[in-house]
């Protein structure tokens, strides 16, 4: 029997029962070990291709779209906002040339009122400038008058104070040659 049980322990077991080394290296188990790898691969192979990489491919596809349809959108986006700055920047040149017709036109008139204006104050200087004219040639005229009857009284006076009677034809006469030149 120790002859049967010898013949039956192979050289990767001892005789206790116990593996020798490591099991996975015995080489009397080989065929045993790759024909479950290969099972334990087509099983893993089968569940991944039916089960799980549809459902990776489904979401990477639906991934995809959504990308797609996201870059679509912002093209969209992108291509109505450019409208939008280019409706803005004539809007805004609109208003611009508005704006300054609107200048313009204030300044013209501003302009025409106070050319107006300047031309009613030259009038109205023009008008006082006469009058004061006039009155200065009144106030002259009778100040000359006035120097006349003053010179006239003055020499009098002079002559009465020197205690000479004046003949008054006389100081008349002398004023108004004097004042001839």
């Amino acid at each position: 029997m120790a002859t049967e049980t010898q013949g039956l322990v192979s050289s990767c077991v001892g005789m206790d029962g116990s593996a020798i080394g490591m099991p996975q290296l015995c080489a009397d188990w080989f065929p045993n070990q790759i024909f479950w790898l290969v099972v334990t691969l087509v099983v893993i192979y089968l569940i991944l291709s039916r089960v799980a990489l549809p459902r990776i491919a489904a979401v990477l596809a639906e991934r995809q779209g959504a990308i797609s349809n996201d870059i679509a959108a912002a093209e969209d986006l992108k291509k109505k906002a450019a409208d939008a700055e280019k409706a803005y920047e004539k809007a805004l040149a609109d208003a611009r040339a508005e704006a300054q017709a609107i200048a313009q036109r204030t300044r013209d008139e501003i302009k025409a009122e106070t050319a107006k204006a300047m031309e009613a104050a030259d009038a109205q200087i023009a008008e006082k400038t006469a009058e004061s004219e006039k009155t200065i040639s009144d106030i002259r005229a009778s100040a000359l008058e006035n120097v006349e009857a003053v010179a006239k009284d003055t020499a009098a006076a002079l002559v009465a104070a020197l205690g000479q009677q004046a003949d008054q034809g006389k100081i008349d006469a002398a004023v108004d040659q004097r004042m001839k030149g």
